[in-house]
């Protein structure tokens, strides 16, 4: 029996969808059990982060105090020794990498160490290709100049993912950054303190956002410990870097300031930062046409040329 025959076949057919059924069954209830609880470790960087502003408060209270003792491992080796802090760090990088979600001394040393190592590797790896498995005759001093560029290219490689994870990031934030207001309001009208209220709301909105949850927390601990507390209102708008974000810190800055209403300003911030959610799922929706243009020409129209044309091919093959 042909394969073009067994489309026909009734039980085959029957056999091949229960077997995909059974597939995507078994797909579906083991996803979600080997899911991390993401929440647990980002809630552990938090309380981490609580303890280093903590030492710092104690310490410039008491001008006097010592560091926190680090593992030193082998990138922080590396980049002690060859003073690569000075060669490769930028002024933004920990800003990029606290809005990114990583925090603390070790994430910058592992960033200046694939800095540093990242070129190198890539260079190596297009050497061999080039030079070794690939089978293609290019000029020498094309193949030269690609493995440069290759070099060259591995030193931006650390920024790029810096970047798409801040960008990700900042995607969650902002998904859940309005339900998170709504929350704040009514913990704020109830009575409870801003720190309080903070404190509440990280904790109910981690189920839908765990990075807002983790920024949430972090603010209401630089609240505690901070001497301004404006200052832990700009550092959360400098780790989120989103105009809603910013806006809402500004409201809470100026309330804290002129004692103006902190509910009426929590009222509008939360309808704004909406009205700003909506609209970029507006902007979504309206690029999806250009956007499936290529996968119909590649993939939807092949396959209904398949169905329409390929009985009648058949039957003019039998023929």
């Amino acid at each position: 029996m042909s394969w073009i025959d067994r489309l026909y076949d009734p039980q085959f057919m029957g056999s091949l969808l229960a077997g995909l059924a059974v597939f995507a069954t078994i797909i579906t209830v083991a996803v979600p059990m080997l899911q991390k609880d993401r929440l647990a470790g980002r809630l552990k960087a938090v309380a981490d982060q609580r303890e280093v502003l903590r030492k710092r408060q104690m310490e410039e209270l008491n001008k006097k105090g010592n560091l926190r003792g680090q593992q030193i491992d082998f990138m922080k080796r590396m980049v002690d020794q060859l003073k690569l802090a000075n060669l490769l760090e930028t002024p933004g990088i920990r800003d990029k990498l606290n809005a990114a979600g990583y925090r603390g001394q070790g994430p910058i040393y592992a960033f200046l160490f694939f800095r540093f190592a990242m070129p190198f590797v890539l260079l190596a790896l297009s050497a061999i290709y080039l030079f070794v498995l690939s089978s293609h005759n290019l000029p020498l001093l094309t193949k030269f100049a690609i493995v440069i560029g290759s070099g060259a290219l591995g030193f931006y490689v650390p920024d790029l993912y810096v970047k798409n994870m801040a960008a990700k990031r900042q995607e969650s934030i902002m998904l859940g950054f309005p339900d998170s207001l709504d929350l704040l309001l009514i913990c704020v009208e109830a009575g409870m303190s801003i720190e309080a209220a903070f404190g509440r709301v990280a904790s109910e909105i981690g189920g839908q956002s765990v990075e807002l949850a983790e920024e949430l927390s972090l603010l209401t601990a630089e609240l505690s410990y901070l001497p301004d507390r404006r200052q832990a209102y700009d550092n959360l708008a400098k780790r989120c870097g989103h105009p809603g974000v910013k806006a809402v810190c500004t409201a809470l800055n100026q309330a804290e300031k002129y004692g103006t209403p902190l509910a009426t300003a929590l009222r509008v911030m939360a309808l704004e930062n909406r009205e700003l959610r909506m609209q970029a799922a507006e902007q979504k929706a309206a690029s999806l046409p250009a956007k499936l243009t290529v996968p119909m020409i590649l993939f939807f129209l092949p396959p209904l040329f398949v169905v329409i044309l390929g009985p009648a091919i058949m039957k003019i093959m039998k023929m």
